[in-house]
């Protein structure tokens, strides 16, 4: 989860807040801190796209923005960039990540899957493992016997876009790119919201 303390890192802002007070003050401060936290899931999306093989839509479906408002009676200063699954204490199947889907041989035998999280490295397998559709969710899954006969089966989970986001590297990253552009988001909200008052 990445927050923005205003008041700590952008005194001069907080500032500006104090001269224009009320309605002004309230929309301009939503406006800009929406606006950072879209600016950071993008940043987010690219950042985690770069290093482990996903794409960056997958990411982004991943990302959750909690946007800050007013409503004329509650203001919320505080917008939240954080990161959810569709489907709790699951992470992502290892088909996202799997380079080679071994096809069977002429004599039967069925070559080893492939997979690969980072973009950087070598492939990996782990022996056992298998390609097969998954009679929950209807679609490819990777599954791994759990012992020497055909069954019992498990599904296959690995780092999921959570686990990626919290990254302090990534983590440090992005939150460096949206207080980077918050005080021009400041100042290019401050004038649209003030074209709407000046008559």
């Amino acid at each position: 989860m990445i927050k923005i303390n205003i008041r700590n890192n952008f005194p001069q802002v907080a500032k500006a807040m104090e001269r224009l007070g009320g309605q002004v003050a309230d929309k301009v401060m939503v406006r800009s801190l929406n606006a950072a936290a879209e600016q950071g899931k993008t940043a987010m999306a690219r950042t985690i796209a770069k290093e482990f093989r996903v794409t960056i839509g997958q990411v982004k479906d991943r990302l959750l923005v909690k946007r800050a408002r007013s409503n004329g009676r509650e203001v919320k200063f505080q917008a939240i960039l954080q990161a959810g699954r569709k489907t709790k204490g699951r992470g992502m199947n290892l088909i996202h990540f799997v380079t080679t889907i071994p096809k069977r041989t002429k004599k039967g035998k069925l070559g080893q899957v492939k997979f690969q999280v980072k973009r950087t490295g070598g492939r990996k397998t782990i022996p056992g493992m298998f390609v097969a559709t998954n009679r929950r969710t209807g679609g490819r899954a990777v599954f791994l016997r759990t012992g020497k006969d055909r069954m019992p089966i498990k599904t296959v989970t690995s780092i999921d876009v959570p686990q990626m986001f919290n990254t302090r590297r990534i983590n440090s990253v992005v939150r460096e790119v949206m207080l980077k552009r918050f005080d021009a988001n400041f100042k290019r909200e401050l004038r649209a919201v003030m074209k709407g008052y000046v008559k």
